[in-house]
């Protein structure tokens, strides 16, 4: 089964993510955490130049290296782990690149995003994504002082555009449950747990 986690930066999923891979391994269950881009030492390379290169980078080149991440953590990883039973945990998906790449950078048209997706993610749908939604300010709050990336720095016109994103993928796909992320993050991992178990998973 495959789990994907969406959101905006600041939004919570890492958190979420560790709470649900916890009482996952509580429960003796085979599951696997990863985050994208990242995963493979090629994806991690890739992960590097993408968030913390000073050099810019074109919009167009921008979704062509998420996408090679994405690819190459699907093959190398997530295809063998899923056949084998395990539930993966993924920190970004492809949503995330029709949200940020397509609303937030206009990048290319979504009907080629789309097709890019399926590409890159071997034909390979989320059987349930969580979108944790919050508002760029509450965001901004949450991300403090620290030192932003490449992405994270890319202003609020960006973030607008990428939330309006998610809004309109988390209206037309099933697969995706909406949660508020300014809820107590017990509150929330409560939810999502009770949502796991839909699928027949003893969590």
């Amino acid at each position: 089964m495959l789990i994907t986690f969406e959101g905006i930066d600041g939004s919570g999923k890492s958190t979420q993510i560790e709470h649900l891979g916890r009482a996952l391994k509580s429960a003796s269950l085979p599951v696997s955490i990863f985050r994208e881009p990242g995963g493979t030492p090629v994806s991690e390379k890739i992960r590097e130049l993408l968030l913390h290169s000073a050099t810019e980078i074109d919009p167009v080149t921008e979704i062509l290296l998420f996408s090679a991440a994405r690819s190459q953590l699907v093959a190398g990883r997530i295809m063998n782990l899923l056949k084998q039973g395990e539930i993966v945990l993924l920190d970004r998906f492809y949503d995330s690149t029709t949200a940020y790449q397509g609303f937030g950078r206009n990048s290319l048209q979504l009907n080629d995003i789309r097709h890019l997706n399926r590409i890159a993610a071997h034909n390979i749908v989320p059987d349930l994504t969580f979108y944790l939604r919050i508002g760029y300010e509450e965001a901004e709050l949450r991300l403090g002082e620290r030192v932003k990336d490449r992405m994270e720095g890319s202003g609020k016109e960006f973030y607008l555009k990428t939330i309006l994103g998610f809004d309109e993928i988390s209206e037309r796909e099933e697969r995706i449950v909406v949660l508020d992320a300014t809820r107590p993050a017990d509150e929330i991992h409560r939810a999502v747990v009770e949502k796991v178990r839909e699928f027949g998973i003893s969590v």
